[in-house]
């Protein structure tokens, strides 16, 4: 029991040298000798846990689902104000979004789907995870009588075309007055999608 906690520790660590490896040279530039040099240790340590950059890639796929499902936790959200479903929105039209994966390592890991039918697999899944998150919550909003809408599966799907639009549109702007407007404009439009009943 003991080995296996410490090896996912270190599986651990070495993913997140290489992200942060990716964050500074670009995901081309990576290579699991850097990611040694990151961490400061021998590149055959790197290789003890990972054969390959190739299942570091897939460890830096599972990395950023596991960030991107924290917009949704209740601990993520603790200190919101309204429901449930406002603070995801509110997280999802937000700089919290880009604060938890940096941009360039996202797209240039979504780039490589293009290459590689199981990276495509694995970003499908993870989108097709974070709409289900979401269509759980938007269900439970409409359960509660808080929004008026048809399908929440639909909505969230379109929500979610939403934000994937905004964010790849809004990686072009620097984060100033013209982002954040824009910024707001979707996220009101997400929020007319959704109907609340009361809205705040």
């Amino acid at each position: 029991m003991g080995r296996k906690s410490l090896k996912k520790e270190r599986q651990s660590e070495i993913i997140e040298a290489f992200y942060k490896v990716a964050q500074k040279e670009g995901l081309e530039n990576v290579s699991l000798a850097k990611v040694a040099t990151e961490m400061d240790v021998n590149t055959s340590l790197v290789l003890h846990y990972f054969k390959s950059k190739d299942e570091l890639l897939f460890g830096l796929i599972n990395f950023i689902l596991e960030r991107y499902k924290k917009l949704y936790t209740s601990e993520y959200n603790k200190e919101r104000s309204g429901s449930r479903l406002v603070s995801i929105i509110n997280n999802l039209f937000s700089r919290e979004w880009n604060e938890l994966i940096d941009d360039g390592v996202f797209y240039s890991c979504f780039a490589l789907i293009f290459r590689d039918e199981k990276i495509k697999l694995a970003y499908k899944e993870l989108h097709d995870y974070l709409r289900l998150l979401l269509t759980e919550v938007i269900e439970e909003s409409r359960q509660n009588g808080d929004i008026n809408i048809q399908c929440s599966k639909e909505t969230a799907d379109l929500i979610f075309v939403m934000v994937e639009g905004a964010y790849y549109y809004l990686s072009l702007f620097e984060p100033n007055e013209e982002y954040y407007e824009k910024l707001k404009k979707y996220k009101e439009a997400a929020i007319e999608i959704l109907q609340f009943n009361n809205p705040t």
